[in-house]
């Protein structure tokens, strides 16, 4: 039966829940296309990490280009060099802050060594307890590559472990057998069982971190899967993060099955999000959710989900029966 504990790689244990700071980095582009969630309120958000921090919550996960660098320094102003608290970013992206543009990738040694160091001053850490790629396909010797210089920085003590952020399995476990190599992160939630790299995660010892846990927020239940967001927010584009959403046959398709779980997923006194994180627990033991958030509500509410755990094995087979199947 899962839990809601889970042992890092350097041995600390901590509850199996994680928060993801993408949407309190506040808007960042690629050329016309928001990448971001929208504007945000640095002294809300730093609230609700606080919050988060006090109901137990002891792992953060940001990357250096949510925001252009902006969700690093709110964290960093946040957190500081708490050791208590686990801190992962990423790093691939290539960004100028102050016009918050995508502009390019990159994965060389010569540049994760500078982005190391950019992304260690904005979290006012000494080091950072996981490092992750950010570009999901990377190959062949570029993948050899980048991860002989993330085992660099082990040695050097700038990180602690390093990782993957990836949904294409046939990549990411290339760098199994990494000495260093502990964490792949993928999207993970009821409609994306994520079944084959987590077989990768179980053989290998390695932590699943879950992004998209409640598909893009849909899973909180405060809107349909066809909802219309505001212009300088990324769920407003369409593909590709309506895939986080409905990974079925059509929207209507995946908002039915969605109503069809909703009651299932308040069991035991549950809300809708923290049914759909005890789905996830009970779905995979080395399964660690990063919810994402901009306010405290959400942060309690997320937060919450510690308290009833995992869903019961009877609900969890119910609730995948409609997922996969027809809804009646």
């Amino acid at each position: 039966m899962s839990n809601t504990k889970i042992t890092l790689w350097d041995g600390r244990e901590i509850p199996r829940l994680g928060f993801g700071c993408w949407a309190i980095g506040g808007p960042f582009w690629a050329d016309a296309v928001p990448i971001g969630w929208g504007e945000v309120d640095d002294n809300e958000s730093k609230a609700a990490i606080a919050a988060a921090v006090d109901l137990g919550v002891r792992f953060f996960d940001t990357a250096d280009v949510y925001g252009a660098g902006h969700s690093e320094k709110v964290l960093g102003e946040a957190i500081g060099n708490n050791h208590d608290v686990a801190i992962a970013t990423k790093f691939g992206n290539q960004f100028d802050e102050t016009t918050k543009q995508i502009t390019g990738k990159g994965h060389d040694r010569a540049y994760i060594r500078s982005a190391v160091e950019a992304s260690l001053r904005r979290l006012k850490r000494d080091a950072i307890d996981l490092y992750q790629l950010h570009i999901d396909d990377l190959d062949g010797e570029d993948a050899v590559e980048t991860q002989s210089a993330l085992e660099e920085l082990v040695k050097e003590g700038k990180i602690k472990a390093y990782g993957w952020s990836s949904d294409f399995p046939k990549h990411s476990s290339q760098w199994v057998g990494g000495e260093n190599f502990k964490a792949i992160q993928h999207d993970l939630n009821l409609f994306i069982p994520a079944n084959e790299t987590l077989k990768i995660v179980n053989d290998n010892n390695l932590v699943s971190l879950n992004r998209a846990p409640l598909a893009m927020g849909m899973l909180g239940g405060a809107y349909k899967v066809n909802h219309t967001f505001g212009q300088d927010d990324v769920r407003s584009i369409g593909e590709p993060w309506l895939d986080k959403i409905a990974k079925l046959d059509t929207v209507d398709d995946a908002q039915a099955r969605f109503d069809a779980v909703k009651e299932l997923l308040h069991t035991g006194g549950r809300t809708t999000a923290q049914g759909a994180l005890g789905w996830i627990w009970a779905h995979n033991d080395r399964a660690l959710p990063i919810p994402g958030f901009r306010t405290v509500a959400q942060a309690k509410e997320n937060a919450g989900a510690l308290e009833f755990g995992p869903l019961d094995v009877e609900t969890l087979a119910e609730i995948d029966s409609i997922i996969k199947g027809e809804v009646v």
